[in-house]
């Protein structure tokens, strides 16, 4: 069985009661602006207009100390998690019934797999 996946982008996790300054904010910094300054309607999250290659970026309001983590998006979770489990990761959580599951590198870096929106460029194929 064959599944796809790669870098989707970054989050950047602002421990903040603003989300609109903290969008703002590294709106400025990296030159993007923003193109949604509340996706789905909860306060938490300001998507930026795609970064270099594309990229996803993303401004998440957190309960947690702040910091930069990145996403992997792939067409087969589930194949995805099961393959960065046998390379060390470690599963965290899976917030929102499942629809991404964050997990932790054997480094201690956090990054979330998520479903893969579209066709993107830059696909890697894994076989089991």
């Amino acid at each position: 069985m064959t599944h796809r996946s790669r870098l989707a982008g970054f989050i950047i996790d602002c421990q903040t009661d603003n989300l609109g300054a903290a969008a703002d904010f590294w709106s400025q910094a990296l030159g993007l602006a923003i193109v949604d300054p509340d996706e789905g309607g909860e306060d938490r999250y300001a998507r930026l207009d795609k970064g270099p290659g594309e990229l996803h970026i993303e401004v998440q309001k957190v309960d947690h100390a702040s910091r930069v983590h990145l996403d992997i998006e792939t067409d087969d979770i589930e194949a995805e998690v099961k393959r960065l489990v046998k390379l060390g990761a470690v599963q965290i959580s899976r917030p929102r019934g499942g629809r991404w599951v964050v997990m932790q590198a054997p480094t201690g870096q956090r990054f979330c797999v998520v479903r893969m929106k579209g066709e993107p460029p830059g696909l890697n194929h894994w076989q089991e």
